[in-house]
């Protein structure tokens, strides 16, 4: 009995090992999301979840319940009208265009290579350390005047 022990652990030790090397292989199958890229804009109905959700938690605070805000805000789109949709379309729309104009930026920034990704980046850098000499200026700017 005692060797049937001893030999059990050593063959899930082999099983865990290949699962192991299976699953390490499938991530580098997918290529990651990149976190620069444009978020989708919102359509019409989750421009108007945004308000609706403010309205609905000072009307019920003791809810903590997301199905019911969902639920209700949802029963409350089905019964506007189109006029009464009017206003969150129009915002939805906006924000369409500019999501359209920042997903033309970055792709084309992604046709530049990364090297266009490199430079605004050390520009970016360059100007936040610029911010905060600026900061440090009207600092001590500030420490003069009082003297």
């Amino acid at each position: 009995m005692g060797k049937a022990r001893a030999a059990a652990p050593k063959r899930t030790d082999t099983k865990l090992k290949s699962k192991s090397a299976g699953a390490s292989k499938k991530p580098a199958k997918k290529a990651g999301k990149d976190p620069n890229k444009p978020k989708r804009p919102a359509s019409a109905f989750f421009v108007f979840m945004e308000d609706f959700r403010e309205k609905y938690k000072k009307e019920h605070p003791n809810n903590k319940s997301v199905a019911a805000v969902g639920k209700a805000g949802g029963d409350k789109w089905k019964s506007l009208s189109e006029a009464e949709k009017a206003p969150y379309v129009a915002k939805a729309e906006k924000r369409k265009v500019e999501y359209n104009k920042n997903i033309q930026a970055y792709n084309k920034r992604l046709a530049e290579g990364p090297n266009g990704a490199d430079e605004e980046e050390s520009d970016k850098s360059k100007s936040e350390v610029n911010d905060d000499d600026e900061d440090e200026d009207e600092s001590g700017e500030e420490e003069d005047d009082d003297e």
